[in-house]
């Protein structure tokens, strides 16, 4: 699908004050996947870029990524866009190391379906599904009657019913990242991941979308937007954008935006756009 990038998201979605920011040097991790990571990661780039706070960079790790050894020092935020075989062990000592020691991560949709068996990488990004997980790797996290609930409960760690267009809510509506965002705004169809379980630890549900069982869910208001701190540093977590069209949407676009300047600066100075989507429509960015 074609996309026109620059001058429609920064008229959607950045003031000019974000345009003459300092950019934030971001890293976009991609090569293995069970989704279509070529043709997302030039969206979640195209997003980033026209916030007019990032540059971006892309690895890309290839079919074998024993030889896959990025310098993360070098960036203010990595964006995970991948799936896929285990990262050689100095990479992952440098990875948690980076995150420790206050570097920023953006844990994008199916990022969190990776490395079941890392414990340092499910530390830090909260919540995970498949790869077996279950109550062994802790409790699903759900809102329920305006409570944050841990429910150690036996099962599964990680499904989704039918795609469908589904209504997110904001829970926290003091966190940098969701201030001033509709109390209530629907999503365009995507994939509502549902029974995700992890260690869920210094974990902020930012936003929850109920999980309906006429659609194959849970019937559970499950997290779709939340952050994680470990050691000094800061983790956005996204489960939206299955894929190109899935990304398509200014709630999405918005939240990706907010963050991972959160994550890579600790702080959102991004307005609200004017246009955002309401309880009862959605908004695609074109």
């Amino acid at each position: 699908m074609a996309r026109i990038m620059t001058t429609l998201i920064v008229l959607l979605l950045v003031s000019i004050s974000n345009v003459e920011a300092k950019k934030q040097k971001a890293l976009i991790v991609d090569g293995q996947n069970n989704h279509n990571w070529k043709g997302t990661t030039p969206v979640l780039r195209e997003y980033l870029e026209g916030s007019g706070l990032f540059s971006v960079d892309v690895a890309t790790t290839g079919d074998d990524p024993a030889d896959f050894t990025p310098n993360f020092s070098e960036y203010d935020v990595i964006v995970l866009n991948y799936n896929g075989a285990d990262w050689p062990k100095a990479t992952q000592s440098s990875f948690v190391k980076y995150i420790r020691e206050g570097g920023g991560l953006v844990v994008f949709h199916a990022a969190n379906n990776s490395f079941p068996k890392w414990k340092e990488y499910n530390q830090i990004t909260g919540l995970g599904g498949w790869g077996g997980r279950n109550e062994k790797d802790g409790p699903y996290i759900r809102f329920r009657n305006g409570n944050i609930v841990r429910d150690t409960s036996p099962g599964r760690g990680g499904s989704h019913g039918r795609q469908h267009e589904y209504v997110v809510e904001t829970i926290n509506k003091e966190h940098p990242i969701t201030k001033g965002f509709p109390t209530k705004w629907r999503h365009v169809t995507d994939e509502l991941y549902d029974r995700l379980r992890g260690p869920a630890e210094n974990l902020t549900v930012l936003a929850a979308a109920y999980s309906d069982k006429a659609t194959g869910g849970t019937g559970e208001y499950e997290p779709v937007l939340f952050t994680v701190t470990y050691g000094q540093g800061r983790i956005f977590h996204t489960v939206m954008g299955d894929n190109v069209k899935q990304m398509n949407c200014v709630g999405f676009a918005v939240s990706l935006q907010r963050g991972t300047e959160w994550a890579a600066t600790g702080k959102v100075t991004q307005t609200i756009p004017e246009n955002m989507p309401t309880a009862e429509k959605t908004l695609p960015v074109k």
